[in-house]
């Protein structure tokens, strides 16, 4: 088919899983299918979240700058009111991008209203993971360890520092940080209730970690090793920080940003009237909103399209929602995962070896394509375009030849089919999934660039998996008129940003195949 129009300037990434469905690669994407009209692509911005989101986009791995850093005529990178950032941690994507030729600072705009997260919010993270295992005996909830929750924490108790304030003087600066350090200090020690050994060990954990991640900036020259060295926060006490050096070091990477600070949500209503398109990306996905997720395995953000509005700070209107999934499912930490893939069998073997975290590392566990999950986030969500990635890595290799299995909807013990996601999480955790099974394909299919030269049985998968989430999204109600349905824009067949099929019939055309 040929790609429809938009349907509004402003285009909301999401994603409709528990994240890590490949959302920074649909930027670019976007862009190119827009270039050379009217209404082309001049903003992307990072809705939510923080550091702890990480995108890949034309090989570049990205925590808090949007994925328009790939999209060289996109003239606007913007990070939104609704995210929480450290600056020390923008200057560390931003340098070693703008050395490689990328033209970032240029582009920069960040809220005066986006929140600021540092240190302390970090070594709260740790703290608080430290306390869920120690104290309560809980499971590690496998925090990313940014600082991510406590900021926002800040946010919600009515102590924020956002970047306008480093267009302000140094000394309500220092004041507001300083009680934010004696605040965070005080919780370590008598509400997390930490040992000794622990808090000298989370500067130790920072710096390993952040030595690690920037480890081509420090080989490139960009930074030296020492940028990286949290243990000069540490104070002479336990539960004490350096707040001289703290307080030197946020100034100083704020205040280097302060031609960055501005007034997004006026960029934006410019560019809206102007006649150009608008990407919002959000990190996380729908399964990981603070409200619409389940607690704990939750993030401290809102992750899906209403969230743009807030974060831009502009006006509802419409929206054109662009929600991504992969061809199989994937989680990390202590999520309930009713598809989970045994461990052993041969295709949870093979998408193992590609599946880990961007911004982690961590090892994703995989499961089978869950429709009920994402048809859920559509029948309550709302989407009009979908893009499914990685369908490359289901092609039978070795000497596996099995099925592919569709969740479609799960059960309880008694029989009792759900077609929709409970709200309660204690119900969820009962159930089981039923299963349609498809069979795969052994062609490689990551060349193919047009639908119809897909194997036969590749064809029919993609269009299961449609169905899939149109049966539960739909769950009764009568299916809308054909050309109301959302269709199937992008489908990957590879990681680069060349391997992805545009020409998907229509849905009520692709769903005739099965």
């Amino acid at each position: 088919m040929s790609l429809i129009p938009f349907s509004s300037q402003l285009i909301a990434d999401v994603g409709i899983s528990l994240g890590d469905e490949g959302k920074g690669r649909l930027i670019p994407e976007v862009a190119d299918e827009l270039r050379g009209t009217t209404a082309a692509v001049s903003v992307v911005l990072k809705v939510n979240g923080g550091a702890n989101s990480g995108h890949t986009a034309g090989g570049i791995k990205l925590n808090l700058l949007p994925a328009g850093v790939v999209v060289r005529d996109a003239a606007h990178l913007c990070v939104g009111a609704g995210v929480v950032a450290d600056p020390r941690k923008i200057w560390w994507e931003t340098k070693p991008l703008e050395k490689k030729g990328h033209a970032i600072l240029s582009r920069l705009l960040i809220d005066e209203r986006t929140l600021v997260s540092d240190l302390t919010h970090r070594l709260l993270d740790l703290a608080w993971e430290d306390y869920r295992v120690n104290d309560l005996k809980e499971e590690p909830r496998g925090s990313t360890g940014r600082g991510i929750t406590p900021a926002y924490v800040d946010e919600v108790a009515q102590w924020p520092i956002t970047f306008s304030d480093f267009l302000a003087g140094p000394n309500f600066f220092a004041r507001k940080l300083a009680a934010r350090a004696g605040r965070a200090c005080r919780t370590i020690a008598h509400v997390c209730r930490v040992s000794e050994t622990a808090w000298h060990s989370f500067f130790d954990t920072l710096t390993a970690a952040e030595q690690r991640a920037n480890a081509e900036a420090i080989e490139l020259g960009v930074f030296d090793k020492s940028e990286f060295d949290f243990t000069r926060f540490r104070g002479r006490e336990p539960f004490r920080l350096n707040l001289d050096a703290l307080t030197a070091a946020y100034w100083s990477a704020g205040t280097a940003l302060a031609n960055n600070i501005g007034e997004v949500r006026e960029l934006i209503l410019r560019e809206l009237h102007a006649g150009r398109t608008i990407i919002g990306e959000f990190g996380q996905a729908y399964w990981l909103d603070k409200r619409h997720g389940f607690s704990p395995n939750v993030t401290a953000s809102h992750t899906f399209t209403p969230e743009f509005f807030e974060s831009a700070g502009i006006p509802v209107q419409r929206i054109h929602t662009f929600g991504v999934a992969k061809a199989y499912d994937t989680k990390v930490g202590t999520h309930t995962f009713i598809t989970q893939m045994d461990d052993a069998h041969p295709l949870a073997v093979k998408l193992k070896k590609i599946e880990f975290g961007a911004t982690t590392g961590r090892q994703r566990m995989v499961g089978w394509f869950d429709a009920v999950e994402k048809g859920d986030a559509l029948r309550y969500g709302g989407f009009q375009d979908l893009m499914l990635n990685k369908s490359d890595a289901l092609t039978h290799s070795g000497e596996w030849r099995g099925e592919l299995l569709i969740c479609t909807a799960y059960e309880d013990a008694g029989g009792k089919r759900f077609v929709h996601v409970p709200r309660n999480e204690a119900v969820r955790q009962t159930l089981r999934p039923v299963y349609s099974r498809h069979a795969g394909w052994s062609e490689d299919i990551s060349a193919v660039r047009h639908f119809s030269a897909l194997p036969r049985n590749a064809q029919r998968y993609v269009a299961a998996m449609m169905k899939g989430i149109l049966d539960v999204a739909y769950a009764g109600h009568p299916w809308p008129a054909s050309d109301k349905l959302p269709n199937l824009r992008y489908l990957g067949v590879g990681p680069e940003p060349a391997q992805i099929i545009k020409d998907v019939p229509e849905t009520s055309e692709l769903i005739r195949l099965i």
